[in-house]
């Protein structure tokens, strides 16, 4: 497909989606109203809620709904939250989770605020600890800002100690400025998927990149070496749709064979796994599903392990 083509709205087949429905699907919408939490999943416009929320999986946007940077790729919005944070959002959540037994994986991923001190870091801590005492049994993924590159924030979050530390490098590092904020960067991104596994080596690390903005393949090839060479867990491929026309044109509509490629690409340079689809998102419950077997298995082992100890 020519550049020209693909600029149209005109999408392939492969992109169409059936409207969310379920009993699942009802009762998330329905907590996450009533508590007036703030999930990616309807402010990213994300075209796989209806499957993630009927198969156990959410994802919660933690400190608001405001951004204070702006990516050009991003439906979320921007501008300065002046430093205001709901105090008691951490108990919020846990709670809702609580009282939702159809979640099993909670993803929890927040605007950047580079208007708080620690940009939300003691935040998200404070959230995933809230969850692990009302659920014991919930594997907390979280999807991370950058917080600078701030090891200090990356430790408290890290502390807290999430089955699954995400934070995604968005696109090769060619086009970092142009798909990025200027504030972000590709090598800021590798640093902390990197620290993450420096401050403790049993979390899980992922990332996820955009395809069809333009980038070659051997610069796909080159961001999963440098992943790999960090020690990342797990990738997810996904086709980059553009929300609105004021963001980034799609320069091409990538096929489903080549997401195949990217999959078994991945999962041959070593990765433990690769979600490649044209829909797949950061948060997927494919991927999830996965890590969620890795992560129960983990846990069976090491109970057995201080059985045979004690």
């Amino acid at each position: 497909m020519s550049n020209d083509q693909s600029k149209t709205n005109l999408k392939p087949s492969w992109l169409k989606v059936k409207a969310p429905s379920g009993e699942g699907y009802a009762k998330i919408k329905e907590t996450m109203g009533q508590l007036k939490l703030a999930t990616v999943c309807q402010e990213a416009k994300c075209p796989n809620l209806g499957e993630c929320w009927s198969g156990g999986t959410a994802t919660i946007m933690l400190l608001g709904d405001t951004c204070t940077r702006g990516c050009h790729f991003c439906h979320v919005k921007t501008g300065n939250p002046q430093g205001v944070v709901d105090p008691l959002e951490p108990q919020k959540v846990a709670y809702s989770i609580a009282q939702t037994p159809e979640v099993h994986y909670i993803v929890l991923t927040s605007v950047d605020r580079d208007d708080l001190p620690d940009q939300g870091a003691g935040h998200f801590a404070r959230t995933i600890r809230k969850i692990k005492q009302e659920r014991p049994d919930m594997i907390v993924e979280i999807l991370t800002p950058d917080f600078r590159g701030d090891e200090d924030c990356i430790l408290t979050v890290a502390q807290a100690m999430p089955d699954v530390f995400a934070h995604n490098v968005e696109t090769v590092e060619r086009l970092q400025k142009k798909v990025r904020d200027p504030r972000a960067g590709y090598h800021q991104s590798l640093g902390v998927l990197t620290k993450v596994k420096k401050i403790n080596p049993s979390i899980y690390t992922k990332t996820s990149i955009m395809l069809g903005l333009g980038e070659k393949e051997e610069e796909v090839l080159q961001t999963l070496k440098d992943l790999r060479n960090i020690g990342c867990d797990v990738v997810t491929f996904g086709q980059y749709l553009q929300p609105t026309v004021k963001h980034l044109a799609v320069e091409e509509y990538i096929t489903p064979e080549k997401f195949k490629m990217w999959q078994q690409v991945s999962e041959e340079m070593g990765f433990l796994y690769a979600a490649s689809g044209p829909l797949v998102r950061s948060s997927y419950r494919a991927a999830e599903f996965f890590m969620k077997g890795v992560i129960d298995k983990r846990k069976r082992e090491n109970t057995h392990v201080a059985s045979q100890i004690t």
